[in-house]
């Protein structure tokens, strides 16, 4: 049986495993007339969520609103303290939803785990079990039904049109068996999520307008449109590119045959969660990219940070020598070292013959 599946034999699959979330993980030995049938039911129909449109058109008006706030009458020290908050929500998803409890890339001691469920409480992704709950069924069935934001549906589908309809059932079906006891035995995210709501009250919505309008007398309306409802949906289109974007756009050094990829201009605007196509290749890597340049991943400088102070230890990277095998062997040949002949691996004949589930077996 495959692992996290709902002991389900894997003839009974109709969408089967098609990546990893961690450095250990085995891929199920799939017959290949079973993997044909995971992509897209064609019979099921979307059902739009209209109460969720209307919820995003109005964040959107505030949002513009807000812009104009900034510009118009905000004062220099809320643009400053929007734009910390606006980190500091980006690397409670990326440094701690993602890469910290989605795919275990490192461990964290407790004032960190602190802090980075207080940035993601800032974001307002939803919980932390949810966030990474969703992630990891991306990741497991990414491009399938069973996928909560399935790129091959189209880019807005991908980047915020899944939040606007009714999950596939598949999502549903998936996500009730998978593996979700790790998160729970951690108390930041186990309270986290008993008491979301007033945390997101306080955290999300009262903060960022409190502190403006107390310490250096910010008119209230200027503070809560700006510093709350711009800031929220910029950091959501920030982090819904990697969802789209990234799954569409860009060049594929190292599995050309998903649909992630790498996009530079995804990176800048996500602190480094744009490698995405090295990422589904290597999920268990906390730098999420082969190099992890500060410049285009300010995920990795903060999560290094971290780790020069004793806050964040246990890193994982990938060799050199497996990054450069997997690149010869499944790249789409723009990976540098597809011209110097350091690489080694499969030709690219032997992988075009692959079988998908070969490639994803083996790093």
């Amino acid at each position: 049986m495959a692992p996290g599946l709902g002991g389900k034999q894997i003839g009974e699959l109709d969408i089967v495993p098609t990546g990893r979330l961690f450095e250990n993980e085995v891929m199920p030995d799939i017959p290949e007339e079973q993997y044909a049938k995971f992509r897209k039911d064609p019979r099921y129909q979307v059902e739009i969520v209209w109460r969720n449109v209307l919820i995003f058109f109005v964040l959107h008006v505030l949002a513009v609103v807000g812009a104009y706030m900034a510009v118009a009458r905000a004062m220099g020290l809320t643009l400053l303290f929007t734009l910390v908050l606006l980190f500091w929500g980006g690397f409670g998803v990326t440094a701690g939803a993602h890469r910290l409890w989605a795919h275990r890339t490192y461990k964290a001691r407790l004032p960190l785990r602190l802090f980075l469920t207080f940035c993601q409480t800032l974001a307002l992704q939803n919980s932390l079990y949810e966030w990474c709950r969703d992630h990891r069924l991306h990741h497991k069935f990414s491009e399938t039904d069973a996928d909560p934001h399935n790129a091959r549906r189209g880019f807005f589908f991908a980047h915020m049109g899944w939040l606007m309809c009714k999950k596939h059932p598949e999502v549903k079906e998936k996500g009730k068996v998978l593996d979700m006891k790790d998160l729970l035995e951690d108390p930041c995210v186990y309270y986290q999520r008993k008491f979301y709501i007033p945390l997101i009250l306080l955290i999300w919505g009262v903060f960022p307008t409190a502190v403006p309008v107390y310490f250096w007398g910010e008119d209230v309306a200027v503070a809560m449109l700006f510093s709350v409802f711009f800031r929220y949906v910029f950091s959501l289109h920030c982090t819904w590119l990697v969802n789209s974007a990234a799954h569409l756009y860009g060049n594929k050094p190292f599995d050309k045959f998903i649909n992630a990829a790498e996009n530079v201009r995804v990176a800048y605007a996500a602190l480094g969660e744009g490698w995405h196509n090295y990422h589904h290749v290597f999920p268990w890597d906390y730098k999420t990219s082969e190099l992890g340049d500060y410049s285009v991943n300010l995920t990795k400088m903060f999560i290094d940070s971290m780790a020069f102070i004793g806050q964040a230890y246990d890193l994982k990277t990938v060799s050199r020598e497996v990054i450069l095998a997997r690149a010869a062997r499944t790249g789409d040949g723009t990976h540098p070292s597809a011209n110097d002949g350091n690489a080694s691996g499969a030709s690219d004949g032997d992988a075009k013959a692959m079988h998908p589930r070969q490639r994803l077996v083996v790093s």
